[in-house]
């Protein structure tokens, strides 16, 4: 919850700093450089150096933006479930994804339960836009969809950013369990947010898929 609490508020802020919220309500900046090299501050604008400059940096940048691509399909998610009266949770869905990537994680040699706990977020997150879309067009028809896309079609495209993003937890796991882990995924969340152009909405929601990203968050 302090690391959700930390992305949310950096991204909410549109702030490039690094924060980590710690214990007691404190912040903690991104960790020094060593003296004999000291280095500016992480920012979003040095984000694309910080990949080279910093290998964890370059194992969760692709892993966030991945983030983001699996909320973008949660808007042809509510598109396709708009009007019909079905429900936004989906539990035999969900249970085929955590299946899937579970065991696509045991192939790959990563962890099983890291990977479902990750995608437990990722599902959340996609419900927090589809959620968050409808009370929006309840709220002004106008702005609701006009055309419903093809569920099934959309389900495809979800299924093919699953697979990559398993492997990018599968390559990432000293990254999500360094000490730096947080700082580093609040600058890589919000140079995405930058990237992207998230609105509020998805901005919430991609701090919640980021949630147990690193390891004891």
């Amino acid at each position: 919850m302090q690391l959700i609490t930390s992305i949310r508020s950096a991204l909410t802020a549109g702030a490039a700093a690094a924060v980590l919220l710690t214990g007691t309500g404190g912040a903690v900046a991104a960790p020094a450089a060593p003296p004999a090299k000291a280095t500016a501050p992480l920012t979003t604008a040095t984000a694309p150096a910080a990949a080279t400059a910093h290998s964890a940096y370059g194992r969760l940048g692709p892993l966030t933006e991945l983030s983001a691509q699996r909320l973008a399909t949660g808007d042809l998610v509510a598109a396709a479930k708009w009007g019909t009266g079905g429900p936004i949770d989906d539990p035999a869905r969900e249970r085929e994804v955590l299946d899937a990537v579970a065991e696509q994680a045991r192939r790959l040699g990563a962890d099983p339960a890291a990977t479902v706990r990750i995608f437990r977020d990722q599902i959340e997150a996609s419900k927090v836009v589809q959620r968050g879309l409808h009370r929006r067009w309840h709220a002004d028809p106008a702005q609701a969809p006009t055309a419903r896309p093809d569920l099934n079609e959309v389900r495809k495209e979800i299924n093919r950013i699953n697979g990559e993003l398993v492997r990018a937890i599968a390559r990432s796991p000293h990254a999500r369990s360094a000490p730096y882990c947080a700082p580093l995924l609040t600058v890589a969340a919000a140079h995405v947010r930058q990237e992207r152009h998230l609105d509020g909405l998805h901005t919430v929601a991609l701090a919640r898929s980021l949630r147990s990203v690193c390891d004891g968050a």
